[in-house]
């Protein structure tokens, strides 16, 4: 993950009155970006402009203040850079962070450079002041995988970028996928077992009050091989959603939701996972599960939740679906 070194602002002095002190940041990815120090100790980021790109400005954003200025380096006549100032130090590592991805979109040029520091200062403002998060557990990590895969791998080619409206458990509702008319149940295992997955609580196998409810069973084994993991994951549906707005909007205010934060996508890539088997299933009279109606006079005294594990191994028949283009449903939310 590319990140401004610790080392390159430690080489920076402050200057007096209204100058900066500025270096290249990354020189070996791009010429165009700066790191920069003023007289208050404030941390810049500086943007080369030429004459056609655009302006922006954004003073709206917590910890962050981006301006368009007319600089002048001694010796050399007044250029245009885009200016984005880290206002809080609590903020720093997620300033280096934006500044790598600043840096790679410079020397990528797949868009003009205004549009790509917006989509990257849209992302990283949702995770702006609220670090550190605590670094999700492995059993969060597989199951945030599963949701992903389900969302990268099988809704978004069929269905379309706003598919991810759908997705609603990170706000804690009762299915991680909810529609209108459906709902779908995610869940993943790591157990040499087979298809065993853990239910928490009575609600999450209960049928939406219209339509069916569907289980998406995903299968893993951590390889140090494999080709997947979280960080890759998140990054492709970044890629899926980043003509969409409100789409990618929702995608990265989910994450911030759950508690992901990219600060921990080093040790994230580290869980490297296989897909041994993505099925989707029907949750019909047959299935397996114990909810509300299980128990018609409630539960029984002193008990005050209920998890357990289903073994789906031998319910091939409510299979509905192995691949993505067997997906029984097509409309978005």
């Amino acid at each position: 993950m590319t990140a401004i070194d610790k080392e390159t602002w430690d080489k920076l002095s402050r200057p007096l009155g209204d100058k900066l002190v500025a270096r290249l940041a990354l020189p070996e990815i791009t010429n165009r970006l700066f790191c920069a120090l003023d007289s208050q100790g404030i941390r810049h980021l500086l943007i080369f402009l030429h004459p056609e790109d655009d302006t922006y400005q954004d003073a709206q954003s917590r910890g962050i203040r981006v301006a368009t200025r007319e600089l002048t380096i001694q010796g050399q006549s007044a250029e245009k850079y885009l200016d984005i100032e880290c206002l809080d130090e609590v903020g720093f590592s997620i300033f280096d962070l934006m500044g790598g991805e600043i840096a790679e979109e410079l020397e990528n040029a797949k868009k003009p450079p205004i549009d790509g520091v917006k989509q990257i200062l849209a992302k990283w403002r949702r995770f702006w002041g609220q670090q550190p998060h605590q670094i999700l557990s492995r059993e969060e990590q597989i199951g945030l995988f599963a949701e992903l895969w389900f969302l990268s791998v099988w809704l978004i080619p069929k269905i379309g970028p706003n598919v991810v409206m759908a997705w609603r458990g990170p706000w804690g509702s009762r299915h991680d996928f909810e529609w209108t008319d459906k709902s779908v149940e995610v869940k993943a295992t790591a157990q040499s077992r087979g298809r065993v997955y853990k239910i928490h609580g009575l609600g999450q196998l209960e049928n939406p009050a219209q339509g069916p409810l569907y289980l998406f069973g995903v299968r893993l084994r951590e390889e140090m091989s494999a080709g997947n993991n979280l960080p890759g994951l998140v990054e492709n549906c970044r890629k899926q959603l980043n003509d969409v707005d409100d789409a990618f909007m929702h995608f990265e205010t989910a994450l911030v939701q759950i508690g992901y934060s990219p600060i921990h996508q080093d040790e994230y890539a580290k869980l490297n996972l296989h897909v041994l088997e993505d099925v989707l299933f029907v949750v019909d009279e047959d299935f397996p599960r114990i909810t509300d109606s299980t128990f018609p006079s409630g539960l029984p005294s002193g008990v005050e939740r209920v998890e357990y594990e289903i073994n789906l191994d031998s319910f091939n028949h409510l299979i509905t679906a192995s691949s993505p283009e067997q997906l029984p449903f097509s409309q978005t939310p």
